[in-house]
Order: structure tokens, then C-alpha cells, then sequence
């Protein structure tokens, strides 16, 4: 009988355009396929072994004759392309109404509220590229002491401070002013801290100091579910910040995704009953925006290499999931997410071999799928495919 669920979202990892993504601008995008056919492939034997490669409509990815794993892919019934989406739909909630974003910066009612609260004056307000918006505007930041604010294609409120100016803990404390101002209409899906450090242009680097200031959900996910259960709901990554901490039971951040890898595996090892929900970071946040092919690549090669060391820790009682939230191809335009159809793996004792999900029509059917594994109350959104993985 399953009585833990290892869920492990490889953050932006999408494997093709989804039916609607014309209208994202998103048309032809392929995290998966375009990284593997820039690179002549990309060597992932584990992946493929579980079944990867086997999915509907997967290019660039070797298929396996006797996969070990049941396999699909999932389309995304919310409206938008970001974490907080994609992560909400995922353990239950889908969006209906797009998070507000900001192609030509924040309104004035926005700025003036903001400053006023924190007593400090910003730079930038524009969406931008986190590493080119440092060297633009990185010096003027240390000289005068004011916030570097900025926005992307996403619902995200960026602050950048250099960390021997503004220390994260008051970066910290900042954000969650701009979450108490970002409400209503302008009630962007997170505030982002951005710590960074160095002196002047071209040496400014981001720190593993980032936090995400997220909205909390409006309802119950699939976390709170396993929570009122009894059991418990471990967060690895961002995890605790995407859901504001509602549905966690304990949660730890990480430095990048090995290291995220090494804290699933710790609570692994507690072999505490319940979820342990971790996300991937890197793929997104350091490879899929700054659109680096070869280090997505090599990425993916990375937690390749590591999954037999998350397979040969699960007990008989555990299951593995690996999907992701979103596509972020880096052979795209711009530096934006990808509306994308994203993969999905089971893995464990107690799951078939070799089913093909096919198409599911939400990522809420992983969340509902886990609320009946662990017996939870079923989530508001999705149906469970338990019946069709497992005995």
C-alpha cells in the first residue's frame, strides 16, 4: 500500500506547444524537443528507462522498448503560463483569470504606495532580464541606496538589492510590504527577492538568496488535504513560497537543484508518511530564461545521473512522480515561459510498467491522483488515475 508520494517538478521542463498556444505567442515551442535537437541529444538513460521518451508525441528523446514506469502528458487548464499557475493547477486549484502582469511597468499608485512603505525610492520598473537589468542599473543601485524593481512576461513584482546594501533579511522584510500593497487589481501571482552581489558591471552575480512572496491560494490544495490528515506535507525548493506556506508541514530552501536533489533524499530517509513535493529550479530560473541551451542540456544530464540514487532510496511503500509547471524553451524568442503540454512519470513498487496515460486534460489530475494514494478528501479540481497505474 502507498503511503508516501516523492513529487518532484523539474521546473519549466515542457515537451511541446499545447493546443492553445497561439495565443501566448508560444506557437511551435519545444523545451524538450528543440534542447535535445540543438544539442544532437541529450543523455538521460534513467529518464528514458521510465519512460520519457515514450510519451505521446515526445521528440528528441529515445523511447524504450519495456519502460519501468507509467508515463502521459498533461495540458494545462488554467488560464496563464507561469509557477504560481502551474503549481496551483497541480495540486488542485485552476485559474480561471490571469495574474495581472505589467508590459510597460507599474502604475504610479503602485510605485508611490511602495516607496512611501519602505522609505526608499526604485530604478527600473520595466520588465527585463534579472542579469541584464543588474549590469544596467547594478551601480547606480549601490551608489544612491534605491531598489531595483522590474517585471518579465510573468505576474511578478522583482526587487534586486546588492547584499552589502540592502542584507536579505531587510530584502526580506520589503517584499512582504509590496505583498501587502500588491492586492486587489494589482495582486501579481509573487514578489521576488533578488540579492546580489558584487561591485560594479559585468562582476554582479544572483545569490541562492532569492524568496518568493506568493499570494496565498484562495482554496484548499491537495498540500492542506494531507495536512488536516494527519500526515506530512515536506517542501523542498520554493515549494513552501509558491503556496505561502499553506498546506506545509515543514519545508527547506535550496542552493540549486543538487542540492534539492540531496534534500529529497533527507526526507526520504526520515520515511515520514505522506508527500514530499519538491521543485527544480535551475532548469527555469538559470538556464530556461537566460536561454543557455548547453547548460539546460547538461542540467538535465545532471539530475539524470542522480535519479538512481532517488529510485534506490524509495522504500516499497513510495512512489515517484517527475512532471513540470510549464515549458520554457530556450531556443525561443524573448526570455519568457512557454505555453507548453508538460511530461509525466510514475515510478514504484505498487505502479504498473509501461501505461500510457495518453493526454490528460489537467495538471489537477496529479493532485487528485495524490489525495486518493494518501486518502485525503478529494481536491476541488481533476480526476485521479490511480485506477489506471496501479493495482
Amino acid at each position: 500500500m502507498i503511503n508516501r508520494v516523492i513529487w518532484i517538478v523539474l521546473d519549466s521542463v515542457g515537451m511541446g506547444e499545447m493546443y492553445d498556444a497561439d495565443k501566448y505567442g508560444d506557437e511551435g515551442s519545444n523545451t524538450l524537443g528543440h534542447i535535445s535537437k540543438s544539442l544532437g541529444g541529450i543523455n538521460i538513460p534513467n529518464l528514458v528507462k521510465l519512460g520519457l521518451g515514450d510519451i505521446d508525441t515526445m521528440e528528441g528523446i529515445e523511447k524504450c522498448s519495456e519502460p519501468l514506469g507509467s508515463y502521459g502528458r498533461f495540458a494545462e487548464a488554467s488560464v496563464g503560463k507561469d509557477t504560481t499557475t502551474g503549481h496551483w493547477e497541480m495540486a488542485g486549484i485552476i485559474s480561471r483569470t490571469p495574474f495581472p502582469t505589467y508590459p510597460n511597468g507599474f502604475p504610479a499608485e503602485v510605485v508611490d504606495a511602495f516607496e512611501k512603505a519602505v522609505g526608499r525610492k526604485i530604478i527600473g520598473n520595466k520588465p527585463a532580464s534579472g542579469t541584464v537589468i543588474l549590469d544596467e542599473l547594478g551601480e547606480e543601485h549601490i551608489k544612491t541606496g534605491k531598489l531595483i524593481v522590474y517585471t518579465s512576461g510573468d505576474s511578478v513584482f522583482q526587487i534586486a538589492a546588492n547584499e552589502a546594501v540592502v542584507m536579505p533579511e531587510e530584502l526580506y522584510d520589503i517584499c512582504r510590504k509590496a505583498r501587502k500593497i500588491l492586492t486587489g487589481k494589482h495582486a501579481v501571482a509573487r514578489v521576488i527577492a533578488r540579492p546580489f552581489v558584487g561591485e560594479k558591471k559585468g562582476a554582479f552575480t544572483r545569490t541562492p538568496n532569492r524568496r518568493d512572496f506568493s499570494l496565498e491560494p484562495p482554496y484548499d490544495t491537495v498540500l492542506d488535504k494531507i495536512k488536516k490528515s494527519g500526515n506530512n506535507v515536506m517542501a523542498v525548493g520554493k515549494i513552501e513560497d509558491i503556496f505561502e506556506g499553506k498546506g506545509v508541514t515543514e519545508a527547506v530552501h535550496t542552493k540549486d537543484n543538487m542540492d534539492g536533489v540531496d534534500k529529497t533524499i533527507d526526507y526520504m530517509k526520515t520515511n515520514k508518511k505522506g508527500l514530499i513535493y519538491t521543485n527544480l529550479v535551475d532548469f527555469d530560473m538559470k538556464w530556461g530564461h537566460r536561454r543557455d541551451v548547453k547548460a539546460y542540456g547538461k542540467g538535465l544530464e545532471d539530475f539524470d545521473t542522480r535519479l538512481p540514487e532517488i529510485m534506490n532510496t524509495m522504500n516499497d511503500n513510495d512512489v515517484l512522480f517527475i512532471t513540470a509547471d510549464h515549458g520554457c524553451d530556450p531556443t525561443a524568442h524573448g526570455t519568457d515561459h512557454t505555453r507548453e503540454y508538460v511530461p509525466f512519470i510514475a515510478y514504484g513498487k505498487d505502479i504498473k510498467s509501461n501505461v500510457n496515460l495518453g493526454t490528460r486534460k489537467t495538471f489537477a489530475d496529479i493532485g487528485q491522483t495524490v489525495a486518493e494514494i494518501l486518502g485525503t478528501e478529494k481536491v476541488d479540481n481533476g480526476e485521479s488515475f490511480l485506477n489506471r497505474i496501479s493495482d
